[in-house]
């Protein structure tokens, strides 16, 4: 069985960009985010607040995607076919 590259990526990039997003209203509402706030050194122009959940969100559908899609690449390189 092969993996289709696109749709893994596209499923873990809208569920990592929503992690990242809710994550940040929560901890936003909540008043703190000293340590959701380190996310700030990864993802460019992040910060704590509904802008900076925005953001996080688009760079956690990026880093999703890629990651998604990498792990397609290599599970279809070295999966053996029956």
């Amino acid at each position: 069985m092969k993996l289709n590259k696109k749709a893994l990526g596209m499923a873990l990039g809208i569920v990592w960009g929503l992690i990242i997003f809710i994550a940040t209203l929560w901890v936003s509402a909540k008043g703190g985010g000293a340590t959701l706030g380190k996310l700030e050194g990864f993802y460019w122009g992040y910060g704590i607040g509904f802008w900076g959940g925005i953001i996080g969100m688009i760079w956690g559908f990026i880093n999703g995607f890629v990651s998604g899609w990498l792990i397609a690449y290599f599970y279809n390189r070295f999966a053996k076919e029956d």
